[in-house]
């Protein structure tokens, strides 16, 4: 498979792919910059780019947490200490990672933990209760849900 190579294209059609796609799904500054770097933007273009997407309310930080928590919460069955995580990784700032969080309760964000840990307590083949307390924890934990709320349903499954 050949290596597609970055086209150069100007600030006024960068603005225009990027409100596009913008306004087909949410979008965080990071997914927009990374994109307009492929188009050999300079630093200045692209700053004015996403300022201006940000004016024209394409890109809002907060609407994308939020969207971002709900997906992951919903679809791949993720918990808060994941969720966080990867809103960092996507460069989010901490201060609306936490304002999005607000708008979820504790409860909602451990809804899928039950379905999840009860699913994989049925495939852990350990031979020991122990081991596959311990297996279901490590595999809770990367799941991303908090240890409090693990051993609290562990202690229901029983």
């Amino acid at each position: 498979m050949m290596e597609e190579t970055p086209k150069k294209i100007s600030e006024k059609k960068a603005f225009s792919k990027m409100a596009t796609l913008c306004a087909k799904r949410e979008y965080c500054v990071f997914d927009i910059k990374t994109k307009l770097f492929r188009y050999e933007l300079d630093v200045e273009s692209i700053e004015r780019i996403v300022e201006q997407l940000k004016k024209e309310k394409y890109i809002d930080e907060l609407r994308f947490a939020r969207s971002f928590i709900y997906d992951k919460m919903r679809f791949n069955k993720w918990g808060r200490v994941k969720i966080d995580f990867g809103l960092r990784q996507k460069r989010v700032p901490q201060a609306i990672i936490s304002e999005a969080f607000i708008d979820f309760t504790d409860e909602q964000l451990n809804d899928s933990l039950e379905d999840v840990l009860s699913a994989k307590w049925k495939t852990i083949k350990e031979k020991t209760e122990q081991d596959k307390r311990t297996k279901l924890i490590r595999f809770a934990l990367g799941r991303g849900f908090e240890m409090n709320h693990i051993l609290a349903y562990i202690d229901k499954l029983r």
